[in-house]
């Protein structure tokens, strides 16, 4: 069985018990660039998945900076209104931002990706891109 590498960060991550798993239909993924200099955490989920991202931003601990961002895809319908930047306001204190193209990525921030574009993330700001095939919903 092989080790896996320890992340390094500035600040010490939450442990396992401080955020709550995401279930149901959303994914997390977390990674540390070496342009950003903190972890970004990328979160997917159906358009079922509003209720993880609210258990999972609720089960963060408050009053206190994550030291990390968080990056968040919804598949939805490429004419559907997101309601997703208001919703995640609700739930925690961090700065939520509906992702602009170009946009520079900041610790102790969310950042949730507009309906119908395709991102990358590159020299740390996020890139929105036409979606490389036609969505359906």
């Amino acid at each position: 069985m092989t080790k896996k590498p320890a992340i390094k960060t500035k600040r010490p991550l939450p442990s396992p018990a401080a955020v709550a798993p995401i279930e149901g239909p959303a994914k997390a993924v977390l990674t540390v660039t070496p342009e950003a200099g903190f972890p970004i955490v990328g979160i997917g989920a159906s358009a079922g998945g509003l209720a993880a991202f609210e258990a999972f931003f609720s089960a963060m601990p408050a009053n206190t900076d994550p030291g990390m961002a968080f990056i968040l895809v919804q598949h939805l319908a490429p004419d559907h209104k997101s309601i997703l930047t208001e919703l995640v306001k609700r739930y925690t204190s961090m700065q939520v931002s509906e992702i602009e193209d170009g946009m520079t990525v900041q610790p102790n921030c969310a950042y949730i990706i507009p309906p119908n574009r395709d991102m990358v993330f590159l020299n740390g700001t996020l890139q929105l891109l036409e979606p490389a095939a036609p969505r359906d919903g």
